[in-house]
C-alpha cells in the first residue's frame, strides 16, 4: 500500500489504498515508516509524498483500528519521523486531506495542492481529539481564526485559501511537486537541515500541559467516542452527550 520510487535525488512516495481513499491503518503507517527510513538510508535530497486516486488521504480508517490506543501511538510516531526526515519534504495534495492525512501534510516542509483539493479536521464530528501538537503546527500554518474555524466549526480549507493563508505553498500536480523537489534537490543539504530545524521549532513540540492531555483523553475514552463510532456503522447523525 506503500510504493517508493526514486528519479535522480528525489523520492516520491504514494499511499495506494485508492478504494479506502488511501485511509490510514496500522499497516500503511509500517509502510510508511519503512519508506521514510529508507530515504534516510539511500541519500535522497528530496522527498514527494502524495497518494494515488483522487485523494489525498481520508484519514484514519474508521473501520479499522483507529479506536485503539497503539494506532494512535504510531501515527504520532510516524508524523514525528516525517518531520525529523533530515531533507525537504513535499506533500503533493492531489485531493483532499482529512483528519490524518491533513496530519500528514502538516508534518511536511512544503504542500502543493490540486486546485480542488480540500483539507479538513472532522475530528469533533466523530467524539475524537486531536493531540497537542496538530493544533499548535495548524496555528502555525494557518493562523488562529482559521485552525479555530476548522477545529471547532470542522470548516473544510480550500485550496486557494490555503494557498492564500500560506498552508499550500503552491497550487498544482504531483508532477509540478516532483519539479519542484528537484530544483530543492539541488540546494545546499546543510543549509536546508537547518532551516528545517528552525522552522520546526515553533512551539508545536513543545510539552503540553497536564490539563491538555488529560482533555484529550477523556474524548478518547468517553460515551461520546462510542456514540460517534455508532452512528457512523449506523448511518445516522450522532447525539453527543458531553459525557
Amino acid at each position: 500500500m506503500i510504493h517508493s520510487t526514486t528519479d535522480g535525488a528525489v523520492v516520491t512516495i504514494e499511499l495506494d489504498r485508492a478504494d479506502k481513499r488511501n485511509a490510514l491503518d496500522e499497516q500503511m503507517l509500517s509502510g510508511l515508516a519503512d519508506a521514510f527510513a529508507a530515504v534516510v538510508d539511500s541519500g535522497a535530497r528530496a522527498v514527494v509524498l502524495t497518494g494515488r486516486g483522487s485523494v489525498f488521504c481520508a484519514g484514519a480508517d474508521l473501520s479499522g483500528p483507529v479506536y485503539d490506543p497503539g494506532f494512535l501511538e504510531a501515527l504520532v510516531a510516524t508524523m514525528r519521523q516525517i518531520e525529523e526526515t533530515p531533507v525537504p519534504v513535499i506533500a503533493a495534495l492531489n485531493g483532499s486531506a482529512l483528519g490524518g492525512g491533513l496530519q500528514l501534510a502538516m508534518a511536511a516542509d512544503l504542500r502543493v495542492m490540486a486546485p480542488d483539493a480540500i483539507a479538513s479536521i472532522p475530528a469533533a464530528k466523530l467524539g475524537v481529539a486531536v493531540d497537542e501538537w496538530t493544533i499548535r503546527r495548524l496555528v502555525s500554518l494557518v493562523g488562529s481564526g482559521q485552525a479555530r474555524g476548522m477545529l471547532i466549526g470542522c470548516d473544510p480549507l480550500t485550496a486557494d485559501r490555503a494557498h492564500a493563508l500560506g498552508f499550500a505553498n503552491r497550487i498544482g500536480d504531483l508532477a509540478d511537486a516532483q519539479h519542484w523537489a528537484a530544483t530543492i534537490a539541488d540546494l545546499a543539504p546543510l543549509t536546508l537541515q537547518h532551516y528545517k530545524m528552525v522552522l520546526n521549532g515553533d512551539g508545536a513540540r513543545d510539552e503540553p500541559a497536564a490539563a491538555h492531555v488529560e482533555a484529550m483523553m477523556r474524548a478518547w475514552e468517553s460515551d461520546d467516542l462510542a456514540e460517534g463510532r455508532a452512528a457512523r456503522e449506523e448511518k445516522r447523525a450522532p447525539r453527543f452527550a458531553g459525557s
